[in-house]
């Protein structure tokens, strides 16, 4: 009876989902973030709905111009719609990986980039904080070695030696953000292998790859997951700077960075093609940095 009462009573996988969100809400930093990012992701998602141009049909008749009800932000010196050209660019970053001209992996470039440095990162930290020893130090000193170089500077070398493409954006992203992941990681793990619980599970003679995957990194997923919610707007912020030098994303795709590039020669007669693509940028980098220290401050509170 008293088991019954007790499955009875126990919270359902959505209140547990729910609760976990709720520190999402009591942070009005956190939702002022989460609304920006929401507002970019849903535009990029629903792009062809939301706009009234293809983002790459040039329209000699209407070079330059200014906000109207045609174009609701303008067009550029080739008479492109801006607002189609700045929604359809949120969709590289956020939505869609063009792997090769013809295949395409949900997740934008920005997304996927973080992600793998994620898996590489975490891995290697895992490595060099539970394991120590020799192990530790041929990794950390390899990272010490590649975060030597400044980020920027990391970024044109890669894209220069191996082309500008998504896929090569994506590889740059990761071998860039690796390094500092992997760092976090350890630090984690230094700390969390102290711990009891971490003892008990090496006493009922666990392996260690189930130790650092099921054990220590669960544990440490808090700081992880704010770190990457940081680290996109970094990799959004260096796709832009990317294409403002040329190394970003072939044309003719709608790269917020090389719009600015290209809108920048003629800022004095058309100020809107630098704009635009500039506030979707520094915008979207906000919204991700405002949740982030949002859900910092609330998951502080509640240590």
């Amino acid at each position: 009876m008293m088991t019954e009462m007790g499955a009875l009573t126990q919270p359902s996988r959505w209140q547990k989902i729910w609760d976990s969100l709720s520190i999402l809400w009591q942070s009005k930093v956190a939702v002022a973030g989460l609304i920006l990012v929401l507002f970019w992701t849903l535009t990029a998602i629903f792009a062809p709905v939301v706009t009234q141009h293809e983002p790459n049909v040039e329209d000699a008749q209407a070079r330059n111009e200014g906000p109207s009800a045609g174009h609701w932000l303008g067009t550029d010196h080739k008479g492109r719609d801006l607002w189609s050209r700045v929604a359809y660019g949120g969709r590289i970053v956020l939505v869609k990986w063009p792997v090769t001209e013809s295949f395409w992996i949900p997740g934008g470039v920005a997304i996927w980039g973080v992600l793998i440095a994620l898996a590489v990162g975490c891995t290697l930290g895992l490595l060099s904080g539970y394991y120590g020893g020799w192990v530790g130090e041929v990794v950390m000193r390899i990272l010490d070695a590649m975060m030597a170089f400044p980020t920027i500077l990391l970024y044109l070398i890669i894209i220069a030696a191996m082309g500008a493409s998504a896929t090569n954006v994506v590889i740059a992203i990761t071998i860039a953000g690796s390094p500092g992941i992997a760092r976090l990681v350890r630090g984690l793990a230094l700390d969390i292998r102290t711990r009891d619980y971490i003892a008990a599970a090496e006493t009922r003679g666990e392996p260690g790859l189930w130790m650092m995957f099921l054990e220590v990194l669960p544990n440490a997923r808090g700081p992880i997951i704010i770190d990457a919610m940081l680290r996109v707007g970094y990799a959004i912020f260096s796709i832009g700077t990317l294409g403002f030098l040329g190394l970003g994303l072939p044309p003719p795709n709608p790269d917020w960075g090389s719009m600015v590039q290209a809108g920048h020669h003629h800022i004095f007669t058309n100020p809107w093609g630098v704009v635009w693509p500039t506030v979707a940028i520094s915008s979207l980098v906000v919204g991700l940095s405002l949740l982030a220290d949002g859900l910092r401050e609330e998951s502080l509170r509640y240590q």
